[in-house]
């Protein structure tokens, strides 16, 4: 009966674990670029009562064995990096990317990072930057006299300016990772590169399978909300009967120790 307890102490800490991450994407529903969690479960180790294929006193092979499951845990909790939905806002600083890939930014501290949120617009100097300060890497300074800005699909920006026309004024590069679940996220919409991760390719947008951009458009947030009501139901399910299971197994624990009274 103890190991019933603590079995299905498990039990409820991985459910409880599935309900955070539900809370978590569902209060992320309507943050742009934001990516949805999965939680992956694998069984304890398993106590060996008796091996299969064991010979008795009798000589004769045992064709099953005997083990007792201690339980669940967490195995992995990660992003899934599946395409968000596009929001179109007219703005011609904000970028999309449309497939694989993520803008790299450099942080205030000069921390590089990355994110699929392109809610761009311009510091006190016409850099591109994010809301928080936050650099486009490799940076793009925007002319305080241009009269247009145009972002083709390939990354290159260009503005119109008095008396000379179209004029480059750089490219935005995608970064791309061998294991892009392996990026660790650090929030504000941003993940750093880890040692599961592997190292960041650099690549023109649309080169060598990676995301192209769309200009005046954001990447919504990817959280489905009726399956994750869905996951939410069966994992309160999942956590009820495990207090179900614990509350039998200490009726039963109470039944023995009272045996003898």
């Amino acid at each position: 009966m103890l190991k019933a307890l603590s079995t299905s102490a498990t039990g409820l800490e991985a459910q409880q674990a599935q309900i955070d991450n539900i809370a978590n994407d569902m209060a992320n529903v309507n943050t742009d670029g934001y990516k949805r969690s999965v939680t992956e479960f694998s069984d304890l180790m398993y106590e060996n009562v008796r091996e299969a294929g064991k010979v008795d006193g009798a000589g004769n092979r045992a064709p099953t064995g005997v083990q007792k499951g201690l339980g669940v845990k967490v195995g992995s909790s990660h992003k899934l990096f599946e395409q968000g939905s596009t929001r179109v806002t007219g703005n011609p600083l904000d970028v999309m990317v449309e497939g694989k890939g993520f803008l790299q930014i450099q942080r205030p501290n000069g921390e590089t990072v990355y994110t699929r949120t392109g809610a761009f617009k311009l510091d006190n100097q016409g850099r591109v930057s994010l809301s928080d300060g936050s650099l486009l890497v490799p940076n793009i300074t925007i002319p305080s006299n241009a009269m247009s800005v145009v972002i083709k699909d390939n990354g290159e920006v260009k503005a119109m300016l008095p008396d000379q026309g179209d004029s480059v004024l750089g490219q935005i590069q995608i970064s791309r990772f061998t294991n892009e679940n392996g990026l660790q996220s650090i929030g504000g919409n941003y993940y750093k590169r880890s040692p599961a991760s592997g190292e960041p390719q650099t690549l023109i947008p649309g080169e060598a399978g990676s995301g192209t951009v769309m200009q005046g458009a954001l990447e919504a947030s990817n959280v489905n909300v009726a399956n994750s009501m869905v996951d939410m139901i069966k994992a309160q399910r999942g956590f009820e009967s495990n207090t179900r299971v614990m509350s039998v197994a200490d009726k039963m624990l109470e039944a023995t120790v009272n045996i003898g009274r």
